[in-house]
């Protein structure tokens, strides 16, 4: 006979059973949530840590950026100009340095002649001005620098030259200088590279100051044979060269050097010219620059009684009232030399261009 077991009790047991399987599930699957936002807060707050603590690692770039070998940060090198690239201009230019003629002169622009339109001498100030201010004007500072045997006139504090001899370099001829109206011109002060190609070739965007220092910059001037220097006038290396040909090396680097030093341009035809002089003297060097020789004895600034400055010219009708028809004319008027601006002064008559005419 089956024994059949009470249902009730059996059903109590499996109720029992279920009850307990789904408190645990319910238990385990709090305790999941709750261990998951519990991570979730432990990140935010690292992620809150290190967003709190990031200012302090910062100053580590800054200790790195002055490493040996490493490089500047790129606001250090906006904020510090670069001395090459100064926009700055020099009241004068600094002269070239010395190099290789060929060398330098790879390095100056080639461009067209620009227009003469408003060149005069007047641009570039008083002609044979006192720039360096050491008592004597700029002609007879390189009439003591080139010439020998010098005969000085007294009460000009060694200044003004009477007479001495010139070894001159464009006909290589010993001329004898002696001052006078007649007589100085036989020796003029050249302008290497003259003032009116330099106006031609970049010298219109110098300053007045630059303009000044050019005229006067003892590397751009030479004591020469007058009439040589007049047949060149304002003509450059592709016009003209000097007759005496061993010195057209040192003529051609001089100008190579002026040029340079004051940032001007050559004409291709030009330039062509001073390669062709150098391809026979290929290391021939620019001359660096020259300072005007000091008087002799140099002192302060005589009173107003010592050496009085020459007498004013008398005075003469309007500049269009006076006419010569050459510098052999203003000779005998005793007018020679004529200064830009003064009666009877025309550039016809001023070969060089320099302001000062029939000199």
């Amino acid at each position: 006979m089956q024994r059949v077991k009470p249902r009730g009790k059996a059903g109590t047991s499996t109720a029992g059973t279920s009850t307990a399987g789904s408190s645990t599930a319910r238990s385990g699957a709090v305790d999941w949530i709750a261990a998951g936002l519990a991570g979730l807060l432990l990140v935010s707050a690292t992620a809150c840590a290190g967003t709190a603590t990031a200012p302090a690692p910062a100053a580590a770039p800054a200790a790195s950026s002055t490493a040996p070998g490493s490089s500047p940060a790129p606001a250090a090198q906006t904020g510090t100009p670069d001395p090459g690239t100064s926009d700055a201009a020099p009241t004068t230019p600094q002269p070239a340095a010395a190099g290789k003629a060929l060398d330098v002169l790879a390095t100056i622009p080639v461009k067209g002649r620009a227009p003469k339109t408003g060149y005069s001498r007047d641009q570039f100030g008083q002609a044979w001005a006192d720039v360096d201010r050491n008592g004597c004007d700029t002609r007879n500072d390189m009439l003591r620098r080139d010439l020998t045997g010098l005969a000085l006139k007294p009460g000009t504090r060694d200044c003004v030259v009477l007479s001495g001899i010139l070894n001159d370099p464009y006909t290589a001829t010993l001329i004898n200088f002696l001052r006078g109206t007649s007589t100085s011109p036989d020796v003029q002060i050249d302008h290497v590279v003259a003032l009116s190609d330099a106006w031609q070739k970049g010298a219109q965007q110098l300053t007045e100051a630059q303009r000044l220092s050019f005229a006067n910059d003892p590397l751009n001037l030479l004591a020469v044979d007058g009439p040589t220097n007049q047949q060149k006038s304002d003509g450059d290396a592709a016009t003209w060269l000097p007759p005496n040909k061993s010195y057209r090396c040192d003529y051609v680097a001089r100008q190579i050097s002026v040029k340079s030093s004051y940032g001007l341009w050559v004409t291709r035809a030009e330039h062509d010219a001073m390669a062709r002089v150098l391809a026979d003297c290929r290391d021939t060097a620019t001359p660096a620059g020259q300072a005007a020789p000091a008087p002799a004895e140099p002192q302060p600034a005589p009173p107003a009684d010592v050496a009085p400055a020459p007498a004013a010219p008398p005075a003469a009708p309007a500049p269009g009232a006076v006419y010569y028809a050459n510098c052999a004319a203003a000779r005998a008027a005793g007018a020679a030399p004529l200064r830009a601006g003064q009666p009877g002064y025309r550039e016809q008559m001023d070969g060089d261009r320099d302001g000062v005419a029939c000199e």
